[in-house]
């Protein structure tokens, strides 16, 4: 496919949602796909909702998640600036443009008229947007409106004829003139709309492809009325295709919105997701590699990626298999990789333990073997605390599951043939509780669960006995004591 140019263009409110990353992953994968240009846009025109802050989140998540554009913010590019607001003019001079030749008009109705209208055509049973009132007014008229002091839109003259088009997800479309009627692309203050705006840049940025939620295909012949009237115009080159991606659904089979905690891409950072791990989630999300495959690398989508694959119908947002889609990224790390994206839960403020009580190599040592247990990065810290705190930090529920009667007399057999065992070798360790167990009539399991809770202050964690052997024998029979000591108080 040739000369492909995509665009990704968010709104800078509140933080990044899981939703705007996957159309941002299906718009990066296709343009790299193709070979083609990423138009990164920030389409901020809503000063009351719009922040810097949340702007500068926007780059700062393009970049954790890997994505690179090819013209756009701190880029530039030949269609530069990238910000709508800094694009006023452009709008203006188009708006002034569309009035000149008939292709849009001045709207002097009242929000009162229109709704008295909409009530009137409502309860006759007829649609209820907008009736073309102000569509051909005469000089007299407008001039009796201005008199009145009324301030007017701008509303784009839809065609009176059926728009069809060929969604690129979802097939051939078509929609009705009554069921499209003129729309404002300009307010009465002069600042225009999304409906003007979106296309126009879309336009002189000459896209090829416009890929984007399925909440925004009710606009679509909107805007390929009025990229007819921009060509005519000499504005735009071609009308764009157009390719609707299914909504992603939350809880209840709701649409996931940014209410949703689950939606939000800051929550998916601070516990630790790999961007790897949660992009080859998202990306199932309406699309697959194959039928029989959900684990793959970001190259390996971007070779198979094809907008026309995407599955129209509504894409469920499953928590629990997106944690484990990034529980096998977080295993296929190589060793060196893991340990240094743990490196920000070993330190302040997620660590508990002070910073000279951080032993380096105990953590190299147990590394590999936490590597293989977690869903997510942010695990690290519960997982290994024991080894840098003075004393377990003992979870109180794993503490009366673990410790039931008995278990002070098979911690004092445990304590002995610790301390008789060979501390260079887990499995010298694990024969040791073996043994302690035996003697008290119990197996592996049970014997081991009090002398885990005594040394790591929880029933789950790490492999024990590899654990002990990294903690060192004089801190594991140091901590056994402690939990006799709490056991005969």
């Amino acid at each position: 496919m040739a000369n492909v140019r995509v665009r990704f263009c968010p709104s800078p409110t509140g933080n990044p949602h899981v939703g705007l990353v996957r159309t941002a992953l299906f718009n990066w994968a296709f343009a790299r796909h193709n070979e083609g240009t990423l138009v990164f846009r920030i389409e901020d025109t809503d000063a009351a909702r719009d922040s810097e802050e949340s702007y500068d989140q926007l780059l700062d998540s393009m970049r954790w998640l890997g994505f690179d554009w090819d013209e756009g913010p701190e880029i530039g590019g030949p269609h530069a600036p990238y910000r709508q607001s800094q694009r006023m003019d452009i709008y203006a001079d188009v708006a002034a443009k569309l009035l000149d030749a008939g292709h849009a008009y001045r709207c002097y109705c009242s929000t009162e008229e229109l709704d008295t209208r909409r009530d009137a055509a409502r309860a006759a049973g007829k649609p209820s947007g907008y009736d073309g009132h102000c569509r051909d007014l005469s000089a007299e008229q407008k001039a009796a409106y201005e008199a009145e002091g009324r301030t007017p839109i701008v509303r784009f003259r839809m065609p009176d004829e059926a728009i069809t088009f060929e969604d690129l997800v979802r097939g051939e479309i078509t929609y009705l003139p009554e069921n499209v009627p003129d729309y404002g692309i300009v307010r009465a203050n002069g600042a225009p709309l999304y409906t003007l705006v979106n296309p126009v840049d879309d336009a002189l940025m000459e896209i090829t492809h416009v890929l984007r939620g399925e909440d925004l295909l009710s606009s679509t012949p909107r805007q390929i009325a009025l990229y007819k009237a921009l060509t005519e115009l000499g504005i735009a080159k071609e009308t764009p295709a157009f390719g609707h991606l299914p909504y992603v659904m939350g809880e209840g089979n709701k649409k996931l919105s940014k209410r949703d905690p689950e939606s939000s891409l800051n929550l998916y950072r601070e516990r630790g997701f790999l961007p790897e791990g949660l992009l080859n989630y998202l990306s199932l999300l309406g699309w697959s590699l194959a039928a029989d495959r959900d684990i793959f690398s970001i190259d390996e989508m971007v070779a198979a990626f094809d907008v026309t694959d995407v599955n129209p119908n509504p894409a469920r947002f499953d928590l629990k298999k997106c944690e484990a889609i990034n529980a096998d990224h977080i295993r296929m790390l190589d060793v060196k990789d893991f340990t240094e994206r743990c490196a920000p839960w070993l330190r302040a403020p997620f660590a508990p333990w002070a910073p000279e009580d951080f032993d380096e190599a105990q953590w190299q040592a147990i590394a590999p073997h936490a590597q293989s247990r977690m869903k997510v990065l942010s695990e690290i810290t519960d997982n290994v605390d024991f080894l840098f705190l003075p004393e377990p930090a003992v979870d109180e529920a794993s503490w009366t599951k673990a410790m039931k009667e008995g278990s002070d007399a098979l911690l004092r057999t445990a304590r002995e043939k610790l301390e008789a065992a060979d501390w260079t070798s887990p499995e010298s360790l694990k024969e040791a509780v073996l043994a302690a167990g035996e003697e008290h009539g119990l197996k592996l399991g049970k014997a081991q669960a009090p002398v885990r809770v005594a040394v790591t202050g929880r029933t789950v964690g790490l492999p024990l006995f590899e654990s002990l052997e990294i903690l060192g024998k004089e801190k594991t029979l140091a901590r056994v004591d402690a939990a006799l000591e709490r056991l005969a108080a």
